[in-house]
């Protein structure tokens, strides 16, 4: 998937939160993508821009319903 043809669904302040959102969108079916700028983590003070989260132009608005939901319907949702 390259970058060029993707789309920012999120910007987070750090790694873990955008790892939990990658989880819930890749739980939902929802190829996604983490972006930071921290040079591979030699330079940690970079993530200080935020970290990107990306995906297809056409899976933007159902990333966005997923993102929104509370977690615990996340949950109930993927039982379901």
């Amino acid at each position: 998937m390259p970058l060029s043809h993707l789309v920012t669904v999120r910007t987070f302040l750090n790694r873990i939160e955008a790892e939990l959102a990658l989880s819930a969108l890749e739980a939902a079916g929802i190829e996604a993508v983490m972006l930071r700028d921290d040079c591979g983590g030699v330079r940690p003070s970079l993530w200080l821009t935020g970290v990107d989260l990306l995906v297809r132009p056409e899976d933007f608005r159902r990333a966005t319903d997923v993102l929104d939901l509370p977690a615990l319907q996340r949950v109930e949702i993927r039982e379901a």
